[in-house]
């Protein structure tokens, strides 16, 4: 070991570097930096003045560009460049953000309420939307929305006023009573002096209605005189604002319009859709299941086009709403449109007090049924609501309510069903004697029965023909009924969807990838009184038709499992009142005392009626022998 430490030693020292090769590789090693250093600094420049060249050939085709669009703008053509600003202008109920480019309403949020996430109420949204003015000046096509616009007013404007209370929210005679301030925002394309074209927006406070004026003034020298009308595009894409269902907000977003002086009208609701309106128009709706956002002339628009271009697989969008509406032009030094907007919910009450056919955007059912909703369960509704804040509680008051009104009916009904089963007995015997060959006689022989117990055969059926329309009114009152939307009770987090207990791992058609506890309950009750009915006409019922009594309640299962469950919870408690007054109602009715009577109206003298003589006289004809009724 000491040998080889020598020998490393000896070693070292012998092949130790002289002076004059420790200098000579220091002067290499700092001829190699500066190359490299040099090398960098020839790449730094070359970088730089790729840049620069990017950078200049950057700034002439943006100023070619600029250049390209004021030359197509024309008189416009220096408000075709700017920067993008925003202004804000509230009051206690929405937000509208406003936009310099295109002077336009970029977004509006309904601060009252939340999307089914918990996510802020935006009804559009400015990157997906369009609004704009159309027209034709010196020759060339000018599109407002292209053009930035000038304005004097703050970023934020912030309308004040008296405190208000929940009932009293959007409420114009409220309002009337005790105003608050209004406030407006002006944005203006000015050509020169007193020649310009301006958006005016005015908002007051505790309202859901702005006021939007387009004024042109000395613009009749640049803007073509031979088109006799503007053109006011609006479109956007509508976002989800509930959870995704086929018979909620998706089977309910569509686009409305009244005609002048007219009735309200549609486009198809469950697909794509588009009308050229050539006749005049006062508003148009693009409205979704709980809110709607409305264009509104002061007078009308002389025409108008709609489009409704749906997107059934977006979780994000409904649809694409599309409308033109026609500005009539004269060419006169001062123009003026006057407009509204309506930016809110689809409350029934507050669409009306505006007395313009608002309300029929919310969809009450057909023509037969529609005076039910406005003049019966909507007023009591709204009384209930008024005193009671729990919504479950409120649709059970509103349940008793109706059954109270509806039971002289049930009453009467099951009397008729009494009668029938008093007389089973003696139909059987008429079936009997009369074979399936002699239906003519056996239908005479029965009419006659009836006749002389004082039966109306169909006293059990027009009770409940009778109870239809008020059946049918509330399916269409609870899913569009705003003041259920996200009202809780008991496990339903949101009355005016469906209730999921269970999500499944798979979709079921016709039912869905859930199981809704109300809609279970409802289809359960439902088949329990269905049975307590048909133990109630036992022998009368038609052939089949016990088996097509029984598949109603599992049809409505599938039908109502994706639908509101405040629906199916109203529903449920029809039931179960039901099922209470058909066990009241045979405590309350003596059999034998029925019997009675109608042996008692069998010993009067009947009177035969025309249906009935008819009958005899296609009996004598077929030679068949008639037995007339004698008194006994």
């Amino acid at each position: 070991m000491i040998l080889i430490f020598l020998v490393l030693v000896v070693f070292s020292v012998i092949n130790r570097p002289s002076k004059e090769q420790i200098e000579m590789m220091k002067h290499r090693q700092d001829s190699i930096q500066q190359v490299e250093a040099e090398r960098q600094r020839q790449l730094e420049q070359q970088t730089e003045t790729i840049a620069s060249e990017d950078l200049i050939a950057d700034t002439l085709l943006a100023e070619e560009v600029l250049r390209q669009k004021e030359s197509q703008l024309g008189a416009f053509g220096a408000f075709a460049s700017g920067e993008e600003k925003f202004h804000t202008l509230e009051n206690n109920l929405l937000k509208m953000t406003l936009s310099n480019k295109g002077g336009r309403v970029y977004s509006v949020e309904l601060k009252e309420y939340k999307t089914h996430d918990g996510k802020p109420l935006i009804l559009f949204e400015g990157d997906r939307s369009q609004f704009s003015l159309n027209f034709f000046s010196q020759n060339r096509n000018i599109q407002t929305d292209q053009l930035f616009f000038s304005t004097e007013s703050p970023e934020a404007v912030v309308i004040e006023g008296p405190e208000i209370r929940t009932g009293d929210k959007g409420d114009e005679k409220f309002n009337a009573e005790n105003p608050g301030n209004s406030e407006m925002i002006k944005f203006r394309v000015e050509l020169a002096p007193g020649s310009y074209l301006e958006h005016t927006y005015t908002l007051k406070y505790n309202s859901y209605m702005v006021d939007f004026d387009i004024a042109m003034l000395g613009l009749n020298s640049v803007v073509a005189a031979n088109q006799p009308y503007l053109n006011l595009v609006w479109s956007f894409d509508v976002p989800r604002q509930e959870r995704k269902s086929q018979y909620g907000e998706d089977r309910y977003t569509n686009i409305y319009y009244n005609y002048f002086e007219d009735d309200v009208d549609k486009l198809n609701p469950t697909k794509s859709d588009s009308e050229s309106l050539s006749t005049r128009i006062k508003w148009i709706g693009m409205k979704q299941l709980f809110f709607t956002s409305t264009l509104i002339a002061d007078e009308s628009f002389p025409a108008a086009q709609v489009q409704s271009t749906r997107m059934a697989d977006d979780d994000k969008y409904l649809a694409t709403f599309a409308s033109e509406v026609s500005l009539p032009y004269e060419a006169k030094p001062s123009e003026n449109y006057g407009m509204q907007f309506y930016f809110g919910p689809n409350h029934f009450h507050t669409l009306r007090q505006y007395k313009l056919n608002l309300e029929r955007q919310v969809n009450l059912g057909y023509s037969i049924v529609r005076p039910f909703n406005r003049y019966l369960i909507i007023p009591v509704f709204n009384f209930l609501r008024n005193y009671i804040s729990n919504m479950g509680i409120v649709i059970l008051l509103l349940t008793i309510f109706i059954k109270i009104i509806l039971f002289p009916f049930t009453y009467k009904s099951y009397m008729s069903q009494a009668k029938m089963r008093v007389l089973k007995p003696e139909m059987d015997e008429i079936n009997e004697k009369f074979g399936p060959d002699k239906q003519m006689e056996k239908q005479q022989a029965i009419m006659a029965l009836y006749k002389k117990a004082g039966v109306n055969p169909m006293g059990g059926c027009l009770p409940m023909l009778l109870q239809m329309p008020i059946l049918i009114a509330m399916f269409f009152f609870f899913p569009a009924s705003i003041e259920l939307r996200q009202q809780g009770f008991l496990w339903a987090n949101d009355l005016s969807t469906y209730d999921s207990i269970l999500d499944l791992p798979f979709n079921i058609p016709f039912y869905g990838d859930h199981v809704s506890l109300w809609c279970l309950l409802m289809t359960i009750t439902t088949i329990v009184s269905t049975r307590l009915n048909s133990q109630a006409t036992s022998g009368n019922t038609m052939p089949g038709m016990k088996t097509m009594m029984y598949m109603m309640p599992i049809m409505f299962l599938f039908i109502l499992n994706s639908y509101s469950s405040g629906l199916s919870y109203y529903y449920f408690l029809a039931n179960v009142i039901t099922i209470g007054q058909t066990y009241l109602v045979r405590g309350m009715v003596d059999e034998d005392k029925i019997r009675a009577q109608i042996q008692l109206n069998k010993k009067k003298t009947v009177a035969k009626s025309k249906f009935q003589q008819r009958l005899e006289q296609m009996a004598k004809e077929r030679g068949v022998s008639v037995n007339t009724p004698r008194r006994k």
